[in-house]
C-alpha cells in the first residue's frame, strides 16, 4: 500500500463518528403524536362524503385510503409507545435539552407553523389554489434557507430569492395541474 493511500484510509480501530441514542421518552412522546394523527386522519376519512348518491363502488370512496392509513398510523404509533414503555420511558429520568437539540426543536416548530399557515390561512380563503402553494413553497424555502447553519447559505441573495420564487410558481402550478388533469380532483 503506498503511503499516500495510506493517510487518507481511518484507522481500523477508530469507529465511525454516531448520534447519540434517543431517550426512550422521546420515543413515547412521538408514538403518541403518531397515534393522534393517525386518529385525525381516520375521524376525517370517515366523515367524508362517500359518494353513495352517485353509485359509487364502496371500494372506491375518498376516504378508503386515508382510513387506511390512519390505522397504520395509529398501528405503528402503538407498537412505537409500546417498545418505548418497554425501555423505560415512563421511570428513566430525562436529560435536559442540548443547544442542538433545543434548534432542531424551533425549526420543527417554525415548519409545523408554516404548514399550519399554508392549511388554514393560505388555502379555501379566495387564493386560488395553485398561488397559494407557490406563497407557501417560496416562503418556506426563503425562511428555512434562513435557518441554516452555514453562513453562507443564509444570506438571501437576489439569486436566491428568484430561485424560491422559481420552484414556488412551478411547484404550485404543476401540483395543482397533476390533482386537477390527472387525478380529477377540484382543488379549492
Amino acid at each position: 500500500m503506498s503511503e499516500t493511500a495510506a493517510s487518507t484510509t481511518e484507522p481500523s480501530g477508530s469507529a465511525p463518528e454516531t448520534e447519540a441514542p434517543i431517550h426512550p421518552r422521546n420515543d413515547l412522546h412521538d408514538a403518541l403524536g403518531w397515534m393522534a394523527l393517525g386518529i385525525a386522519v381516520l375521524i376525517g376519512s370517515v366523515t367524508m362524503d362517500r359518494l353513495e348518491r352517485q353509485d359509487v363502488n364502496p371500494y372506491t370512496v375518498p376516504g378508503l385510503l386515508p382510513g387506511l392509513l390512519g390505522l397504520m398510523m395509529i398501528f405503528l404509533g402503538g407498537i412505537l409507545g409500546l417498545r418505548s414503555w418497554r425501555r423505560g420511558a415512563l421511570r428513566l429520568p430525562v436529560p435536559g435539552p442540548t443547544v442542538d437539540e433545543r434548534e432542531q426543536r424551533r425549526r420543527v416548530w417554525i415548519v409545523v407553523a408554516l404548514c399550519m399557515g399554508y392549511a388554514v390561512v393560505l388555502v379555501g380563503h379566495g387564493l386560488p389554489f395553485w398561488l397559494a402553494s407557490a406563497i407557501y413553497v417560496t416562503g418556506s424555502i426563503l425562511i428555512l434557507q434562513r435557518l441554516s447553519r452555514d453562513e453562507n447559505e443564509r444570506r438571501l441573495t437576489p439569486r436566491v430569492w428568484l430561485k424560491a420564487l422559481v420552484i414556488g410558481v412551478a411547484s404550485g402550478v404543476i401540483t395543482s395541474l397533476v390533482f386537477q388533469e390527472l387525478f380529477l380532483v377540484r382543488m379549492p
